[in-house]
Protein backbone atom coordinates (compact mmCIF):
# COMPACT_ATOMS: atom_id res chain seq x y z
CA UNK A 1 0.00 0.00 0.00
CA UNK A 2 1.62 3.34 -1.10
CA UNK A 3 0.42 6.78 -2.57
CA UNK A 4 2.13 9.16 -5.15
CA UNK A 5 2.40 12.55 -5.47
CA UNK A 6 -0.72 14.13 -6.15
CA UNK A 7 -0.04 15.79 -9.33
CA UNK A 8 -3.34 18.02 -10.21
CA UNK A 9 -3.89 19.47 -6.81
CA UNK A 10 -4.13 23.02 -7.24
CA UNK A 11 -1.48 24.36 -6.27
CA UNK A 12 -1.86 27.97 -6.45
CA UNK A 13 -3.27 28.70 -3.01
CA UNK A 14 -1.31 30.87 -1.12
CA UNK A 15 0.07 30.08 2.18
CA UNK A 16 -1.17 32.50 4.25
CA UNK A 17 -4.73 31.17 3.62
CA UNK A 18 -5.20 28.07 4.72
CA UNK A 19 -2.55 29.25 8.01
CA UNK A 20 -5.43 32.19 8.45
CA UNK A 21 -8.75 30.42 8.44
CA UNK A 22 -7.47 27.04 9.79
CA UNK A 23 -6.37 29.45 12.72
CA UNK A 24 -9.56 31.51 12.93
CA UNK A 25 -11.40 28.11 13.12
CA UNK A 26 -9.28 26.53 15.38
CA UNK A 27 -9.59 29.37 17.98
CA UNK A 28 -13.22 30.02 17.93
CA UNK A 29 -13.51 26.04 18.17
CA UNK A 30 -11.23 25.75 20.68
CA UNK A 31 -12.40 29.00 22.68
CA UNK A 32 -15.99 27.17 22.23
CA UNK A 33 -14.49 23.75 23.75
CA UNK A 34 -13.66 25.40 27.06
CA UNK A 35 -17.49 25.67 27.57
CA UNK A 36 -18.03 21.92 27.06
CA UNK A 37 -14.80 19.96 27.84
CA UNK A 38 -13.23 16.45 28.09
CA UNK A 39 -13.44 14.64 24.58
CA UNK A 40 -16.35 15.97 22.75
CA UNK A 41 -15.99 19.06 23.17
CA UNK A 42 -12.31 19.27 21.88
CA UNK A 43 -14.19 17.85 18.42
CA UNK A 44 -15.58 21.22 17.65
CA UNK A 45 -11.92 22.25 17.05
CA UNK A 46 -11.28 19.31 15.07
CA UNK A 47 -15.05 19.53 12.93
CA UNK A 48 -13.91 23.20 12.32
CA UNK A 49 -10.43 22.92 11.16
CA UNK A 50 -11.02 19.74 9.29
CA UNK A 51 -13.86 21.55 7.28
CA UNK A 52 -11.20 24.89 6.37
CA UNK A 53 -8.47 22.77 5.46
CA UNK A 54 -10.91 20.06 3.14
CA UNK A 55 -12.68 23.41 1.34
CA UNK A 56 -9.71 25.04 0.78
CA UNK A 57 -6.94 22.26 -0.20
CA UNK A 58 -9.12 20.02 -1.83
CA UNK A 59 -10.98 21.55 -4.59
CA UNK A 60 -11.08 19.04 -6.50
CA UNK A 61 -11.86 15.85 -4.58
CA UNK A 62 -15.43 14.37 -4.37
CA UNK A 63 -17.84 14.62 -1.08
CA UNK A 64 -17.17 10.91 -0.48
CA UNK A 65 -13.37 11.56 -0.50
CA UNK A 66 -13.10 14.25 1.59
CA UNK A 67 -15.87 13.20 4.26
CA UNK A 68 -13.98 10.62 5.67
CA UNK A 69 -10.74 12.38 6.54
CA UNK A 70 -12.97 15.27 8.07
CA UNK A 71 -14.87 12.79 10.03
CA UNK A 72 -11.59 11.15 11.00
CA UNK A 73 -9.79 14.69 12.13
CA UNK A 74 -12.87 14.99 14.31
CA UNK A 75 -12.96 12.30 16.00
CA UNK A 76 -9.41 12.11 16.76
CA UNK A 77 -9.36 15.23 18.41
CA UNK A 78 -11.41 14.07 21.00
CA UNK A 79 -8.54 11.66 22.31
CA UNK A 80 -6.50 14.03 23.66
CA UNK A 81 -9.56 15.05 26.09
CA UNK A 82 -8.27 11.89 28.73
CA UNK A 83 -5.62 13.57 29.69
CA UNK A 84 -6.01 15.95 33.19
CA UNK A 85 -4.24 18.98 32.59
CA UNK A 86 -5.66 21.93 34.93
CA UNK A 87 -3.15 21.42 37.68
CA UNK A 88 -0.35 21.69 34.86
CA UNK A 89 -1.83 25.04 34.03
CA UNK A 90 -1.61 25.88 38.08
CA UNK A 91 1.90 25.27 38.04
CA UNK A 92 2.40 28.40 35.85
CA UNK A 93 0.11 30.63 37.71
CA UNK A 94 -1.03 29.75 40.70
CA UNK A 95 -0.97 32.16 43.70
CA UNK A 96 1.76 29.85 45.79
CA UNK A 97 4.12 29.54 42.80
CA UNK A 98 4.08 32.73 41.42
CA UNK A 99 7.98 33.65 41.17
CA UNK A 100 8.98 29.81 41.10
CA UNK A 101 10.71 29.85 37.77
CA UNK A 102 11.17 25.85 38.26
CA UNK A 103 7.79 25.54 38.51
CA UNK A 104 6.72 27.60 35.39
CA UNK A 105 9.19 25.80 33.65
CA UNK A 106 8.18 22.28 34.10
CA UNK A 107 4.26 23.06 34.11
CA UNK A 108 5.02 24.69 30.27
CA UNK A 109 7.06 21.48 29.54
CA UNK A 110 3.86 19.49 30.26
CA UNK A 111 1.26 21.72 28.58
CA UNK A 112 3.87 21.33 25.39
CA UNK A 113 3.91 17.47 25.67
CA UNK A 114 0.43 17.36 26.62
CA UNK A 115 -0.99 19.41 23.65
CA UNK A 116 1.52 17.98 20.92
CA UNK A 117 -0.02 14.05 21.44
CA UNK A 118 -3.53 16.12 21.76
CA UNK A 119 -3.11 17.69 18.34
CA UNK A 120 -1.14 15.20 16.97
CA UNK A 121 -4.08 12.65 16.88
CA UNK A 122 -5.86 14.75 14.92
CA UNK A 123 -2.79 15.62 12.35
CA UNK A 124 -2.55 11.95 11.56
CA UNK A 125 -5.85 10.95 11.31
CA UNK A 126 -6.75 14.17 9.26
CA UNK A 127 -3.78 13.02 7.04
CA UNK A 128 -5.02 9.40 6.90
CA UNK A 129 -7.92 10.37 5.24
CA UNK A 130 -6.68 13.18 2.71
CA UNK A 131 -3.38 10.56 1.81
CA UNK A 132 -4.60 7.91 -0.97
CA UNK A 133 -4.54 4.93 1.68
CA UNK A 134 -7.59 2.64 1.42
CA UNK A 135 -7.56 1.80 5.45
CA UNK A 136 -9.44 -1.49 5.91
CA UNK A 137 -12.03 -1.30 8.91
CA UNK A 138 -11.11 -4.86 9.96
CA UNK A 139 -6.94 -3.26 10.10
CA UNK A 140 -8.93 -0.25 11.52
CA UNK A 141 -10.42 -2.22 14.38
CA UNK A 142 -7.00 -4.25 14.71
CA UNK A 143 -5.36 -0.90 15.29
CA UNK A 144 -8.22 0.59 17.54
CA UNK A 145 -7.75 -1.92 19.76
CA UNK A 146 -4.09 -2.39 19.54
CA UNK A 147 -4.57 1.60 20.84
CA UNK A 148 -5.98 1.00 23.90
CA UNK A 149 -3.60 -1.87 24.56
CA UNK A 150 -0.41 0.95 24.10
CA UNK A 151 -2.62 3.39 26.35
CA UNK A 152 -2.21 1.07 29.35
CA UNK A 153 1.43 -0.28 28.57
CA UNK A 154 2.20 3.91 28.24
CA UNK A 155 0.51 4.77 31.34
CA UNK A 156 2.16 2.38 33.36
CA UNK A 157 5.43 2.83 32.40
CA UNK A 158 5.28 6.60 31.90
CA UNK A 159 2.18 7.51 34.50
CA UNK A 160 3.21 5.29 37.70
CA UNK A 161 3.62 4.46 40.41
CA UNK A 162 0.96 6.76 41.85
CA UNK A 163 0.02 6.66 45.13
CA UNK A 164 -0.32 9.71 46.58
CA UNK A 165 -1.45 8.42 50.34
CA UNK A 166 2.46 7.75 50.61
CA UNK A 167 3.36 11.01 48.23
CA UNK A 168 4.45 8.55 45.34
CA UNK A 169 4.22 10.10 42.30
CA UNK A 170 5.69 9.05 38.75
CA UNK A 171 9.16 10.68 37.96
CA UNK A 172 7.65 12.40 35.10
CA UNK A 173 4.56 14.34 36.45
CA UNK A 174 3.15 17.63 35.60
CA UNK A 175 0.22 18.15 37.90
CA UNK A 176 0.41 19.27 41.99
CA UNK A 177 3.71 17.80 43.19
CA UNK A 178 5.16 18.30 46.74
CA UNK A 179 8.25 19.14 45.19
CA UNK A 180 7.29 22.68 44.33
CA UNK A 181 4.83 23.17 47.49
CA UNK A 182 5.95 20.98 49.91
CA UNK A 183 4.19 21.41 52.41
CA UNK A 184 0.86 22.27 50.55
CA UNK A 185 -2.52 20.13 51.02
CA UNK A 186 -2.24 18.79 47.80
CA UNK A 187 -4.42 15.95 45.98
CA UNK A 188 -2.43 14.93 43.00
CA UNK A 189 -4.39 13.66 39.86
CA UNK A 190 -4.01 10.57 37.87
CA UNK A 191 -2.20 11.29 34.81
CA UNK A 192 -2.50 9.72 31.30
CA UNK A 193 -0.19 11.63 28.72
CA UNK A 194 2.09 8.48 28.90
CA UNK A 195 -0.47 6.07 27.73
CA UNK A 196 -1.64 8.55 24.60
CA UNK A 197 1.98 9.74 23.79
CA UNK A 198 3.00 5.57 23.03
CA UNK A 199 -0.55 4.88 21.09
CA UNK A 200 0.22 8.08 19.11
CA UNK A 201 3.28 7.07 18.05
CA UNK A 202 2.23 3.41 17.01
CA UNK A 203 -0.25 5.41 14.99
CA UNK A 204 2.10 7.03 13.33
CA UNK A 205 4.36 4.35 12.75
CA UNK A 206 1.60 1.99 11.79
CA UNK A 207 0.61 4.78 8.80
CA UNK A 208 3.70 5.94 7.71
CA UNK A 209 5.83 2.34 7.96
CA UNK A 210 3.40 -0.12 7.91
CA UNK A 211 0.94 1.38 5.56
CA UNK A 212 3.72 3.36 3.63
CA UNK A 213 1.32 6.64 4.23
CA UNK A 214 3.60 9.85 3.44
CA UNK A 215 1.15 12.18 4.39
CA UNK A 216 -0.34 10.80 7.89
CA UNK A 217 2.65 11.01 9.77
CA UNK A 218 4.03 14.68 8.48
CA UNK A 219 0.71 16.17 9.36
CA UNK A 220 0.76 14.08 12.51
CA UNK A 221 4.12 15.50 13.39
CA UNK A 222 2.77 19.37 12.30
CA UNK A 223 -0.06 18.85 14.58
CA UNK A 224 2.12 17.39 17.73
CA UNK A 225 4.16 21.01 16.79
CA UNK A 226 1.11 22.85 16.79
CA UNK A 227 0.30 21.49 20.36
CA UNK A 228 3.56 21.93 22.00
CA UNK A 229 3.67 25.73 20.99
CA UNK A 230 0.11 26.47 20.88
CA UNK A 231 -0.70 25.29 25.07
CA UNK A 232 2.07 26.76 26.36
CA UNK A 233 1.70 30.13 24.44
CA UNK A 234 -1.66 30.60 25.19
CA UNK A 235 -1.21 29.64 29.01
CA UNK A 236 1.73 32.34 28.80
CA UNK A 237 -0.63 34.77 28.32
CA UNK A 238 -2.38 34.30 31.69
CA UNK A 239 1.05 33.76 33.77
CA UNK A 240 2.21 36.69 32.36
CA UNK A 241 -1.33 38.25 33.97
CA UNK A 242 -1.13 36.66 37.27
CA UNK A 243 2.63 37.17 37.50
CA UNK A 244 2.09 40.91 36.71
CA UNK A 245 -0.94 42.01 38.38
CA UNK A 246 0.53 45.35 38.60
CA UNK A 247 0.79 45.96 35.01
CA UNK A 248 -2.94 45.68 34.46
CA UNK A 249 -4.06 47.99 37.18
CA UNK A 250 -2.50 50.70 35.53
CA UNK A 251 -5.68 53.29 33.57
CA UNK A 252 -4.88 51.93 30.17
CA UNK A 253 -5.79 48.22 31.43
CA UNK A 254 -7.46 48.09 34.49
CA UNK A 255 -11.09 48.65 32.44
CA UNK A 256 -10.43 45.98 29.79
CA UNK A 257 -8.41 43.42 32.42
CA UNK A 258 -11.39 43.48 34.36
CA UNK A 259 -13.36 41.65 31.63
CA UNK A 260 -11.27 39.17 29.87
CA UNK A 261 -11.44 35.49 31.00
CA UNK A 262 -7.53 34.68 31.10
CA UNK A 263 -8.47 30.71 30.89
CA UNK A 264 -11.33 30.69 28.09
CA UNK A 265 -8.29 33.39 26.39
CA UNK A 266 -5.75 30.72 26.78
CA UNK A 267 -7.80 28.22 24.84
CA UNK A 268 -8.67 30.76 22.10
CA UNK A 269 -4.89 30.75 21.58
CA UNK A 270 -4.10 27.40 21.69
CA UNK A 271 -6.43 26.20 18.89
CA UNK A 272 -5.49 29.31 16.75
CA UNK A 273 -1.67 28.13 17.02
CA UNK A 274 -2.67 24.84 16.39
CA UNK A 275 -4.84 25.61 13.51
CA UNK A 276 -2.52 27.70 12.10
CA UNK A 277 0.03 24.97 12.29
CA UNK A 278 -1.79 21.90 10.79
CA UNK A 279 -2.82 24.21 8.15
CA UNK A 280 0.65 25.15 7.36
CA UNK A 281 1.47 21.84 7.75
CA UNK A 282 -0.94 20.74 4.93
CA UNK A 283 -0.22 23.03 2.80
CA UNK A 284 3.76 22.38 2.54
CA UNK A 285 2.38 18.48 1.61
CA UNK A 286 -0.49 19.38 -0.66
CA UNK A 287 1.42 17.72 -3.38
CA UNK A 288 0.59 14.51 -0.94
CA UNK A 289 -3.33 15.19 -0.73
CA UNK A 290 -5.15 12.58 -2.70
CA UNK A 291 -8.15 11.28 -0.93
CA UNK A 292 -9.02 7.58 -1.42
CA UNK A 293 -12.34 7.38 -3.60
CA UNK A 294 -14.73 4.35 -2.02
CA UNK A 295 -17.42 2.67 -4.08
CA UNK A 296 -21.02 1.71 -3.20
CA UNK A 297 -19.12 -2.05 -3.15
CA UNK A 298 -16.49 -1.29 -0.39
CA UNK A 299 -19.30 0.04 2.28
CA UNK A 300 -20.53 -1.96 5.06
CA UNK A 301 -23.94 -3.13 5.08
CA UNK A 302 -26.56 -0.39 5.24
CA UNK A 303 -27.79 -2.87 8.50
CA UNK A 304 -24.80 -2.92 9.79
CA UNK A 305 -23.56 0.26 9.60
CA UNK A 306 -26.41 1.38 11.54
CA UNK A 307 -26.57 -0.96 14.22
CA UNK A 308 -22.67 0.07 14.96
CA UNK A 309 -23.75 3.24 15.39
CA UNK A 310 -26.99 2.83 17.70
CA UNK A 311 -24.45 0.62 20.02
CA UNK A 312 -22.22 4.00 20.18
CA UNK A 313 -24.63 6.13 20.66
CA UNK A 314 -26.48 4.38 23.59
CA UNK A 315 -22.94 4.00 25.08
CA UNK A 316 -22.16 7.24 25.16
CA UNK A 317 -25.30 8.77 26.25
CA UNK A 318 -25.17 6.33 29.20
CA UNK A 319 -21.46 7.69 29.89
CA UNK A 320 -21.90 11.06 29.23
CA UNK A 321 -25.41 12.14 30.49
CA UNK A 322 -26.77 8.52 32.87
CA UNK A 323 -24.04 7.10 34.26
CA UNK A 324 -24.90 8.21 38.17
CA UNK A 325 -28.58 6.35 37.65
CA UNK A 326 -27.70 3.00 35.18
CA UNK A 327 -24.40 2.64 37.24
CA UNK A 328 -26.61 2.61 40.56
CA UNK A 329 -28.88 0.23 38.96
CA UNK A 330 -26.39 -2.01 37.66
CA UNK A 331 -24.98 -2.37 41.08
CA UNK A 332 -28.04 -2.92 42.78
CA UNK A 333 -28.40 -6.21 40.26
CA UNK A 334 -24.47 -7.36 40.63
CA UNK A 335 -23.76 -6.35 37.07
CA UNK A 336 -20.26 -5.16 38.20
CA UNK A 337 -18.59 -5.89 35.00
CA UNK A 338 -20.97 -3.90 32.66
CA UNK A 339 -20.12 -1.56 35.19
CA UNK A 340 -16.28 -1.57 34.21
CA UNK A 341 -16.93 -1.86 30.60
CA UNK A 342 -19.45 1.63 30.70
CA UNK A 343 -16.87 3.12 32.57
CA UNK A 344 -14.50 2.26 30.19
CA UNK A 345 -16.27 3.52 27.42
CA UNK A 346 -15.10 6.96 28.92
CA UNK A 347 -11.98 7.08 27.48
CA UNK A 348 -11.00 8.83 24.52
CA UNK A 349 -9.76 6.09 22.31
CA UNK A 350 -12.39 3.49 23.78
CA UNK A 351 -14.99 5.92 22.15
CA UNK A 352 -13.65 6.37 19.24
CA UNK A 353 -13.27 3.13 18.00
CA UNK A 354 -16.87 2.65 16.65
CA UNK A 355 -16.86 5.72 14.60
CA UNK A 356 -13.28 5.50 13.49
CA UNK A 357 -13.93 1.84 11.98
CA UNK A 358 -17.26 2.56 10.90
CA UNK A 359 -16.32 5.97 8.92
CA UNK A 360 -14.11 4.13 6.85
CA UNK A 361 -16.38 2.25 5.14
CA UNK A 362 -19.78 3.75 5.62
CA UNK A 363 -21.87 5.71 3.35
CA UNK A 364 -24.10 7.54 5.92
CA UNK A 365 -21.49 7.36 8.93
CA UNK A 366 -19.12 9.86 7.85
CA UNK A 367 -22.05 12.51 7.28
CA UNK A 368 -23.76 11.52 10.61
CA UNK A 369 -20.11 11.66 12.41
CA UNK A 370 -19.92 14.70 11.19
CA UNK A 371 -22.90 16.59 11.75
CA UNK A 372 -25.28 15.12 13.98
CA UNK A 373 -23.04 12.95 16.48
CA UNK A 374 -20.48 15.41 17.17
CA UNK A 375 -23.25 18.03 17.73
CA UNK A 376 -25.39 15.88 20.38
CA UNK A 377 -22.96 16.38 22.93
CA UNK A 378 -22.91 20.42 22.74
CA UNK A 379 -26.46 20.68 22.30
CA UNK A 380 -27.33 18.47 25.29
CA UNK A 381 -25.12 20.43 27.16
CA UNK A 382 -26.16 23.91 26.56
CA UNK A 383 -29.49 22.34 27.23
CA UNK A 384 -28.80 21.11 30.59
CA UNK A 385 -26.42 24.25 31.68
CA UNK A 386 -29.25 26.89 30.16
CA UNK A 387 -32.63 24.70 31.37
CA UNK A 388 -31.05 22.99 34.53
CA UNK A 389 -28.30 24.08 36.00
CA UNK A 390 -28.29 27.45 36.06
CA UNK A 391 -32.11 28.30 34.52
CA UNK A 392 -32.16 30.99 32.03
CA UNK A 393 -34.83 29.17 30.11
CA UNK A 394 -37.96 26.85 30.18
CA UNK A 395 -37.33 23.33 30.28
CA UNK A 396 -40.07 22.87 27.06
CA UNK A 397 -38.68 26.10 25.53
CA UNK A 398 -34.85 24.93 26.18
CA UNK A 399 -35.48 21.32 24.39
CA UNK A 400 -36.82 22.75 21.51
CA UNK A 401 -34.76 25.37 21.05
CA UNK A 402 -31.21 24.13 21.79
CA UNK A 403 -31.36 20.60 21.45
CA UNK A 404 -34.46 19.35 18.74
CA UNK A 405 -34.00 22.32 16.18
CA UNK A 406 -30.02 22.18 16.04
CA UNK A 407 -30.06 18.10 16.15
CA UNK A 408 -33.11 18.38 13.38
CA UNK A 409 -30.95 20.48 10.69
CA UNK A 410 -27.68 18.87 11.49
CA UNK A 411 -29.20 15.10 10.60
CA UNK A 412 -31.23 16.46 7.37
CA UNK A 413 -28.28 17.89 6.55
CA UNK A 414 -26.12 14.64 6.99
CA UNK A 415 -29.03 12.13 5.18
CA UNK A 416 -29.11 15.34 2.64
CA UNK A 417 -25.36 15.19 1.77
CA UNK A 418 -25.18 11.38 1.83
CA UNK A 419 -27.68 10.59 -0.34
CA UNK A 420 -26.31 13.51 -3.00
CA UNK A 421 -23.04 11.88 -2.35
CA UNK A 422 -24.06 8.62 -4.23
CA UNK A 423 -24.69 11.18 -7.41
CA UNK A 424 -21.10 12.63 -7.55
CA UNK A 425 -21.56 15.36 -5.46
CA UNK A 426 -18.01 17.80 -5.52
CA UNK A 427 -16.52 18.39 -1.55
CA UNK A 428 -16.91 21.67 -2.28
CA UNK A 429 -20.27 21.23 -2.81
CA UNK A 430 -20.89 19.17 0.55
CA UNK A 431 -17.90 20.97 2.80
CA UNK A 432 -19.23 24.63 1.94
CA UNK A 433 -22.36 24.53 3.46
CA UNK A 434 -21.61 22.40 6.14
CA UNK A 435 -18.57 24.53 7.44
CA UNK A 436 -21.50 27.17 7.64
CA UNK A 437 -23.87 25.58 9.54
CA UNK A 438 -21.42 24.36 11.74
CA UNK A 439 -19.89 27.66 12.32
CA UNK A 440 -23.43 28.90 12.97
CA UNK A 441 -24.41 26.13 15.04
CA UNK A 442 -21.85 26.02 17.22
CA UNK A 443 -21.18 29.67 17.47
CA UNK A 444 -24.98 30.25 18.33
CA UNK A 445 -25.05 27.26 21.12
CA UNK A 446 -21.93 29.10 22.85
CA UNK A 447 -23.15 32.72 22.76
CA UNK A 448 -26.12 31.36 24.34
CA UNK A 449 -24.22 29.58 26.65
CA UNK A 450 -22.21 32.97 27.20
CA UNK A 451 -25.81 34.86 28.09
CA UNK A 452 -25.70 36.31 24.82
CA UNK A 453 -22.53 39.05 25.60
CA UNK A 454 -24.14 41.49 23.06
CA UNK A 455 -20.75 44.27 22.71
CA UNK A 456 -23.07 47.22 23.52
CA UNK A 457 -24.45 45.61 26.83
CA UNK A 458 -22.74 45.74 29.87
CA UNK A 459 -19.64 43.75 29.38
CA UNK A 460 -18.74 40.54 31.56
CA UNK A 461 -15.84 38.54 31.51
CA UNK A 462 -17.59 36.52 28.23
CA UNK A 463 -17.64 39.73 26.02
CA UNK A 464 -13.79 39.87 24.56
CA UNK A 465 -14.45 36.30 24.03
CA UNK A 466 -17.51 36.41 22.40
CA UNK A 467 -16.49 39.24 19.90
CA UNK A 468 -13.84 36.98 19.21
CA UNK A 469 -15.60 33.96 18.38
CA UNK A 470 -18.19 36.47 15.85
CA UNK A 471 -14.91 38.12 14.13
CA UNK A 472 -13.93 34.63 13.26
CA UNK A 473 -17.40 33.44 12.20
CA UNK A 474 -17.86 36.11 9.91
CA UNK A 475 -14.29 35.48 8.47
CA UNK A 476 -15.38 31.54 8.17
CA UNK A 477 -18.73 32.48 6.72
CA UNK A 478 -16.89 35.17 4.02
CA UNK A 479 -14.40 32.60 2.89
CA UNK A 480 -17.67 30.03 2.34
CA UNK A 481 -18.95 32.35 0.33
CA UNK A 482 -16.18 33.17 -1.75
CA UNK A 483 -15.74 32.62 -5.15
CA UNK A 484 -13.39 30.12 -6.35
CA UNK A 485 -10.17 30.33 -5.16
CA UNK A 486 -8.07 28.21 -7.31
CA UNK A 487 -7.94 28.42 -11.14
CA UNK A 488 -9.23 25.50 -12.25
CA UNK A 489 -6.18 24.07 -14.39
CA UNK A 490 -3.82 25.41 -11.88
CA UNK A 491 -0.33 23.39 -12.13
CA UNK A 492 1.79 22.24 -9.16
CA UNK A 493 4.74 23.34 -8.36
CA UNK A 494 7.65 20.80 -9.26
CA UNK A 495 9.49 21.43 -6.24
CA UNK A 496 9.48 18.45 -3.51
CA UNK A 497 7.44 19.66 -0.64
CA UNK A 498 8.29 18.83 3.27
Amino acid sequence: MSNEMNDDSGTELPWWQPVLFAALAGGMGWGIRGQYGHETGAMIPGLLVSLTLAFLLCPKATSRQVVRAIAWGTVAMGFGGSMTYGQTVGLTHDAPLIGNWGALSWGMLGLAIKGGIWIGFAGVFLGMGLSGIRYRASELLLLMIGLVGAYFLGVALLNGPFDPANKVLPPLYFSDHWRWEPDGALEPRRECWGGLLLALMVTIAYAGWWCKDRLAPRLGLWGMLGGALGFPLGQSLSAFRHWNPELFQERVWSGLAAHINWWNMMETTFGAVMGAMLGLGLWLNRKRIMPAEYRDADCLPVAAEWILLAVHLALFVVVAFLARPVMTTLRDLGLGKIIRILALYNLGLVMGIIPVVVVSRGRWSPYLVVLPITLLPIAAKTLRQLAYTEPAIGPAVGWFIYLIVPLSLATVAAIWFARRAAAGQTGPDFVRPTLLLATWIYFSLNFAFFRFPWPWADWTGRTPNGIIFTICAIALTALCLSGRRHPPDALPEQADSP
